[in-house]
């Protein structure tokens, strides 16, 4: 009753506020809304049409801007090498400032707010946009992983699914906001991106703290939280095309997700709210090290002697599977080679496939209509895939110490399946693919992030997962612009030679029938099924790491922490950056 009525008072309260803003939950629930906003990538498509308009662009120079938009998405090794020696608050503050610039550049370059820009500053600026997601990723997804170790699995899957609802969730705001207005949009994502990071800008830090007993039912409510809200999304899409919304409907639509997005928070202040009744027993702090990377005095590793040469300490003196690995070490090993060549057989397959479902629609007689529809499945199973991946790959680890590549081999198999329904195509086959190729596309990104997180340790993630993830555009332009590309139009000039027409004779070039993606998804789910093979030597390699307790020292680090933390702090608990 004493300590009822403390907590009650306004000293308590505001006790009880800083604990719950020091936490690990409300620093995941950060991390929420912080992904929730970087995927501004997945709406190139709904505002490109403005850029195409607005500065006179041909088809070859908007697709230019697309590549850069996707080398700027995917190529993050900067921002981990930055997170490496910095404090997640510098990353964050980054990636909003390139956020900002990059896209209000656009913005003003489309609402003529500025002289027309070169092709080439323009390729910068969605370059820049599109890069600051990666600082998004590092800062918030690399931050939760460190804090929830022994939950990697079921926390990446929760995150990279907030991204990919992240394009949805923007465009129901910004019809509240702005009307159907597409340069309103590209303003929409320059300001609150950068303002959800900078809001919580020094909440989301690693946190050490024991693993409570309750932990995965706690991430099963955040499931369940997602999974309405990507339905409540998805029944929103679909009315605002059967049926005319007013502002006013827009506008509760959006307060719904918004109210949605929250509902996190209550379950992220329930949580400290029992460890903040039992802090007596058990009082998780922050991390003393802010940057986990960066070692604290007392723990800073001997240096290597230096008779030993770099080549064996690269190749030779590696450490065990689970342990800290360098950057080299990593990038170098055989585990790491075959997870990117898998990771470029899967990931490029699905991204061409991805990039061509509009085309792919349109070669086999489907309206504009039903393409749009082909998109949203995809974008929804996306999220469905890698809710899946997350949670189900940790529960059969935990369970049956099933390894995660075999999960991912058994998502590669899938894979080829959605890709061969593609080359094979039959009354409403499109739509069984779109199913099936969004749900395995979004599961390997978290397959992928734990697997490099388990087998090389977490002291170099943030730099390791940006590495890791190379492979994505890597594939996508090896097997959509050198062989996809080519043999669509190869389809198409034979469609052009039967017509007794040539090149010359028609201003864009168009394939329509079944032929015209026959010969390039065959050789992509050809390509899907070697990645699913060269995974089976992974599987191999590591199954008897898999067997053993590989969170085991996780559990003896946070305990040890816990039991240092056994006395109450002599001093008031603030605010810390």
């Amino acid at each position: 009753m004493v300590e009822s009525s403390a907590a009650a008072t306004p000293a308590g309260m505001a006790a009880f506020a800083a604990h719950v803003i020091q936490g690990r939950w409300f620093s995941l629930f950060a991390s929420f809304l912080i992904m929730a906003g970087a995927g501004a990538t997945y709406l190139f498509g709904v505002y490109s049409k403005e850029i195409k308009a607005t500065l006179a662009y041909d088809q070859t120079t908007l697709n230019l801007l697309g590549f850069f938009k996707d080398l700027g998405a995917n190529v993050g090794v900067l921002s981990g090498l930055i997170a490496e020696v910095t404090p997640t608050w510098f990353v964050l503050l980054i990636g909003a400032a390139a956020n900002f610039a990059g896209y209000f550049a656009i913005w003003l370059a489309v609402t003529r707010r500025i002289p027309k820009p070169a092709v080439w500053q323009m390729c910068a600026y969605i370059c820049l946009g599109a890069n600051s997601q990666n600082f998004a990723n590092t800062g918030a997804l690399v931050t939760s992983v460190r804090n929830f170790p022994e939950s990697r699995g079921v926390v990446l899957g929760l995150l990279k699914g907030f991204t990919g609802l992240s394009g949805a969730i923007l465009t129901q705001l910004y019809l509240a906001v702005y009307g159907n207005d597409s340069k309103a949009l590209i303003l929409l994502i320059a300001w609150l991106p950068a303002a959800l990071s900078v809001v919580f800008v020094y909440t989301v830090r690693a946190i050490t703290a024991p693993r409570r007993p309750n932990e995965l039912r706690v991430f099963y409510h955040f499931l369940y939280v997602s999974i309405f809200l990507a339905i409540f999304i998805m029944a929103m899409t679909i009315l605002q095309k059967l049926v005319s919304f007013s502002q006013a409907a827009y506008a509760a639509s959006a307060t719904a997700v918004s109210a949605l997005l929250f509902v996190p928070l209550l379950i992220a202040i329930r949580e400290e709210s029992a460890i903040w009744r039992n802090r007596d027993k058990n009082v998780p702090r922050p991390n003393p090290n802010p940057n986990p990377n960066i070692p604290n005095q007392n723990s800073i590793e001997p240096k290597l002697n230096s008779s030993a040469s770099w080549f064996a300490e690269i190749f030779l003196n590696k450490p065990q599977r689970g342990e800290d690995y360098t950057i080299l070490q990593a990038l170098l090993s055989t585990d790491m080679v075959i997870l990117f060549l898998a990771t470029f057989c899967g990931l490029g397959s699905s991204l061409t496939a991805v990039d061509n479902l509009g085309q792919i629609g349109e070669s086999l007689g489907y309206p504009t209509k039903t393409v749009s529809s082909f998109v949203s499945l995809l974008s929804i199973w996306n999220y469905f895939g890698r809710i899946f991946s997350g949670f189900v790959s940790e529960t059969l680890l935990s369970r049956y110490k099933f390894p995660r590549p075999l999960m991912m081999t058994v998502v590669l198999l899938l894979s080829s399946v959605g890709l061969i329904l593609i080359a094979f195509p039959f009354r409403g086959s499109v739509y069984i693919a779109s199913v099936i190729i969004g749900f395995s596309f979004g599961a390997q990104l978290p397959l992928i992030f734990a697997i490099i997180s388990e087998l090389f340790g977490l002291k170099y993630y943030s730099t390791l997962f940006n590495c890791g993830q190379l492979a994505s555009p890597l594939g996508s332009y090896v097997l959509n612009v050198k062989v996809t590309g080519p043999m669509y139009d190869r389809e198409a000039l034979r469609e052009l030679a039967r017509k007794g027409l040539s090149r010359a004779d028609v201003k864009e070039l168009t394939c329509i029938g079944s032929r015209c993606y026959r010969s390039a998804f065959l050789i992509l789910a050809a390509i899907t099924l070697f990645g699913a093979a060269v995974s089976v030597v992974l599987v191999v390699r590591t199954r008897e790491f898999y067997r053993g307790d590989i969170y085991k020292k996780f559990r003896g680090g946070a305990e040890a922490e816990a039991e240092q933390q056994q006395q109450p702090p002599t001093t008031e608990m603030g605010l810390r950056s």
